[in-house]
This record gives C-alpha cells, structure tokens and sequence, in this order.
C-alpha cells in the first residue's frame, strides 16, 4: 500500500521528500509519465532515466502485488498463511535493516556499480521465486535475495538522476518521472497482480520481473555515474550488524507470537530436536522482542559514542534523536505499520472468509488506493492553509474512524461490500499523513544532515511496515487458530469425539484458518446441527480474530496520533513551504564535503535523500 506525491512543477523541493517515503504518487502522476520522461528527456542526462525508472517501477509493483496473492501462495506451496506472512514481513526486515547500509555502500563502491549489482541480485531472486517449489525456496529467493537487491538498487536511483540532471528544470521532470514511475507500479501491483494470478500463476508476475532485469541490465551503459570527489566514506559495520540484528530480533519475536503467545509459550519450542523452552515456561516470543530491543538501545548509544569520539558512525544519532525529527519518525512508522498491516489482514480475511480470488481482492483494496491517492494529491494546498501538526492529527483520526468503520460494519457471515467505508477512511487518512511526515521529518535535519535523517526515515518506514504486518498477521493467525479449538472445546453441540476431530484437523493441516470448503469436507455426513455448529464456531473465531487485528492497529495508529501531537510548532513554516514548492529542500553535500563555492544559490548538491522501495 505504498503511495507517492509529487509537487507542481515548481516544488521540486518536495520531490525528493515524498519519494523518499516511498509512496506512490497519484492517479495524475501516471498519466503524466510520458510527459515527464518526454520532459526530462530535453535536457542532458536523458539517457540514464530509463533504466531507473524501470528499477522504481518494479520495486513499487513487487510489494504492492503480493497481498492478493497470499492465499493462492500458501496453498500451491503447501505452507499456510502465516508462512506467507513471514516471507513478506522478512521482506520489508531485510529492507529497513539494509537501505541505510545500502545507500552508504552507493557511496564506497560507486553508483552505477552498486546500483547493477542490486539489479542484478534482485532479479536473482525474482527468478528463484518463479521458480520455487517451497516457501523456504520462495523465502530465500523473495525475501532475502530481492530484498538485498531493493537495498542496493533504490538508493542510487535519486542520487543518479541527481547528478546526471544539472538544469534544475530537467531535474524536477526527472524526478517526477520517477514519482510517476513509483505511482504506476503501486497502483497496478494489486490489480495486475491480482488478474496474473487468477487467469495464470502468481509465479508469472515474478517471471515477468526477471524479464524487466534483463531489459535494465541491457540498458545499464547509458548510466553515467561521475563519481565522488575526496575521500570516500567508510562502512561502519559494527552499526550496520547492530541495527540489522536489533530489527530482526523483534520483527521474529513478533512472528513467533501466533505459534507461541507473548509471554507464556503455549507449546514447547525446540530447535531440531532440542527442547530449549517448555510448554508454561516464559515465550520465546517475548525474550527474541526484549533481546532486539536491547541491541537497538545499545546501536544508538555505540553510534552517538562513536560520533563523539570523532568517527564515522553508520548514523549521526544527534540527527535523528532531536524532538522533531523523533516525533516525526514515530507518526512515518505509525503510518507505514497501520497501511501494511491493514493491507495483510483485510487481504487475508477476504480469501478466507469470503473466498475471494487474487483479482477480487485487488479491487477490494481500490478504495484504500482512491482515498491515498485523492489526499495525497491535495498536500501541498493543505500545506498552505494548516500547520503539520494539525494535518497529522487530522490524518490519524480519519484512519481511526476508518478502523471503528470495520469493526462496526463487517458481519463475517455478511456482505464484504461493507469493508469499503473503512477502507476508503483508511486510505484517505494514509493519504493525509503520509506527505506531512515526510516533511517534517526532513524540515528536523539541515542540508548537510539530509542523508543521515533520509536514510534513516526509509528504515523507519520499512521496520513499520514489516512490524505491521508482523503484528497484525500474529494476532490474526492466533486468535482464529484458538478461536476455533476452544469454540470446539466449549460447544455442548458437538460430542467429544466430534471436539477432538476438529482440534485434530487443525492442527494436522497446519491451519491458520478455515475455510468454507475444509468446513464442508470436516463435516460431510455430519448431521445438520453439527454442520451448523461449526459454521458458527469458525464464524465467531473469524469474527473476534478480525476485531483482535484490527484493534492492534488502532492502538498502532494512537501511538502516531501522539507523536503528531508532540511535533513543536516550529515544524510547521518549513513543512508548509517545502509541500507547497516554495523553498528548496535541503540536499547533503557530496561525499567530499559541503558544497562548494561553485554551487548554483537554491540547487541541491550531488546527493539526494535515499528514497524508498
């Protein structure tokens, strides 16, 4: 559910920082792709734009194509959803856990390199994943290997068209080209996705992202990178490892929650055929969370020693720990984890509950795309009229609603057609927020500190994300999983015997869930009030596990609603000014330094923030 926005042609200040979001832009911006490439093309530096918005639009589609394949996935893989969810949560792990590191490298190995070597390892994985028997396979090719690949070929994209488009006037067309390019592949991923899937294989749309690779790497000569001045940067792996490990170990511990509860495991957990924790004994979940917090803590304190120390930290933590940049990127995570969790647990509610195909449930989720793509539009007037803060806060409760909207509305035994309200609220409160965010958080950095709070925003947005859908999708999974089991314990219907076939067909099948057809098959040539109390206990199951989720990212979404409250009043002039074009965005200087005395008054220097995939 990424979405972008682009300014009018006079804000390329806030190019840059809506791209670095990561969103998609509008309905608008993909019409007006041709334009902008026709545009761009006019001016120097035409040649490269091709290749990168090839890579922007590929990136964009992947992540957003693959919810409405989920339930088709599991079953051709033999795995269940949680399977699935962990393979799209480990995704976005890798994601937010490398793109710092990822844009740093583009600086130490060359762009242009760095960049082919990302293409090339992206669509490494693209193919193993068409061509995966398993969900480990499709976990190693997808999760791993693509998201390697994200890290590696996202970052050079701005910091190439930047340096490759002098004229400020050729760069805001290239620029809005390659939120154009963002725009397409996010709102073609669900529908497109969705009609592969259905009238072929969901493998196909993986197939057909190695094909554009191959396209990319064809193209990889009319890249022309002229490299950094001075010293080159240096890797500070210790923090890359620190921050790559802390990131895992929550978003695991999290995962681990649908199989084993929070605080106490609900089954022995054993690696190979060791018991390392019993059955009643403290979760796995819970240490796995606890312990990645703990390496997140001491990350930030080996950085900000380091810094003092006069080194070279992975991040500058003064950038990013002042309370508007804070505040900020707690509202970029709020927002990415409701958009990402709301995306995965409404998509798989749809293909359980109601059957739906891949097809179906893209065109379910066109109203979250109308709603973001609508406001999203409209930020740089709202810029104008309101400061940051209140359009935060507007955007946050307009999500809220879109939540109570859900649970108020959905009946599992009704009508699917009531999910539109909620989601419709939902995308336009993503919509607001996702501009403002993005603007605050850059108006919190000065212009040599850009690449340190953008690279770090992009790893604040993927880590909610892939928490998001951690959260939501663990929740889900274990209350309908418990739903189910003690709807079945507790029925004075269903006989013993019959109690125990079911907690037997559960958890022999591995199931997450229950269908309408594995009902049918768990019942046939039962009597009809034993069909009719199992229809009911998994209709109650379905119904609390919905409102458990759904209730996980209210509380998510209050947690933004807070920080936009603590965002200082001294944000505001900066972010209405870059949303609306009136001032430049800040731009880091090049590797060697500030810019220099040649640089043009109000143009950026040779390096962009980082966006996002």
């Amino acid at each position: 559910m990424a979405s972008n926005t682009t300014p009018e042609p006079a804000g390329l200040a806030a190019v840059p920082a809506a791209l670095n979001e990561g969103v998609a832009g509008t309905v608008e911006d993909v019409k007006a792709l041709p334009n902008a490439v026709s545009s761009a093309a006019a001016f120097p530096g035409k040649r490269i734009l091709l290749p990168l918005l090839m890579a922007q639009f590929l990136n964009a589609y992947d992540t957003a194509s693959m919810n409405a394949a989920i339930s088709t996935i599991a079953n051709d893989l033999n795995t269940t959803v949680t399977g699935v969810q962990t393979a799209m949560a480990t995704y976005t792990l890798v994601m937010a856990a490398g793109m710092i590191t990822g844009s740093k490298l583009s600086d130490i190995v060359g762009r242009r390199r760095i960049f082919n070597i990302g293409v090339i390892t992206y669509g490494t994985g693209a193919l193993i994943t068409a061509l995966s028997p398993t969900i480990l396979v499709m976990g190693f090719g997808w999760s791993i290997l693509e998201g390697i690949g994200s890290c590696l070929m996202i970052p050079p994209i701005y910091i190439l068209a930047t340096v490759s488009f002098t004229d400020l006037k050729a760069r805001a067309a290239a620029f809005g080209a390659i939120a154009a390019a963002a725009a397409g592949g996010s709102a073609s991923g669900p529908l497109l996705g969705g009609i592969i899937t259905t009238a072929v294989t969901w493998r196909l749309s993986f197939a057909l992202e190695t094909l554009v690779v191959v396209i990319i790497v064809m193209l990889r000569g009319r890249i022309v990178d002229p490299g950094l001045e001075g010293p080159k940067p240096k890797l500070d792996v210790p923090g890359a490892i620190l921050s790559g490990l802390g990131m895992t170990g929550i978003i695991a511990g999290t995962l681990l929650v649908g199989n084993y509860g929070l605080i106490t495991a609900r089954q022995d957990f054993s690696v190979g055929s060791t018991v390392l924790l019993q059955q009643g004994q403290i979760s796995p979940s819970i240490i796995a969370i606890l312990i990645g917090l703990a390496l997140l803590v001491f990350f930030a304190w080996f950085e900000r020693y380091k810094e003092r120390r006069g080194g070279e930290p992975l991040v500058r933590m003064r950038v990013v720990l002042n309370r508007i940049a804070a505040t900020g990127l707690s509202t970029q995570a709020a927002q990415w984890l409701l958009s990402s969790g709301i995306g995965f647990v409404v998509s798989v509610f749809l293909q359980v509950t109601f059957g739906f195909s891949a097809i179906q449930t893209g065109l379910m989720m066109i109203p979250v795309i109308v709603g973001v793509l609508f406001f999203s539009r409209r930020s740089a007037k709202l810029a104008k009229k309101f400061p940051a803060k209140g359009i935060l806060v507007a955007g946050f409760l307009v999500a809220e609603a879109g939540i109570a909207a859900i649970l108020l509305l959905v009946d599992p035994n009704g009508s699917s057609l009531w999910f539109i309200p909620g989601l419709l609220l939902i995308g336009s409160g993503v919509g607001i927020i996702m501009p403002a965010s993005v603007n605050v958080v850059q108006s919190s950095a000065t212009e040599a500190e850009q690449a340190d709070i953008s690279g770090v925003s992009r790893s604040v947005s993927n880590f909610g994300s892939s928490f998001g859908v951690a959260m939501a999708g663990a929740i889900l999974v274990s209350t309908l999983v418990t739903g189910i089991t003690r709807g079945a314990d507790q029925s004075t219907v269903l006989s013993s015997q019959q109690q125990q076939q079911i907690n037997t067909y559960v958890q022999q099948n591995n199931m997450s869930a229950m269908s309408n057809e594995q009902i049918e098959q768990l019942t046939q040539g039962q009597p009809q009030n034993v069909v009719n109390e199992v229809v009911s206990i998994n209709a109650t199951a379905r119904s609390r596990a919905l409102g458990y989720a759904m209730l996980s990212l209210a509380i998510a979404s209050l947690v933004g609603l807070i920080g936009a409250l603590l965002i200082p009043g001294r944000a505001r002039r900066t972010a209405e000014q870059r949303a609306s074009g009136m001032v430049e965005a800040p731009a880091p200087p090049a590797a060697s330094g500030p810019s220099g005395p040649d640089a043009e008054p109000g143009q950026p220097s040779a390096k962009q923030p980082s966006p996002g995939g």
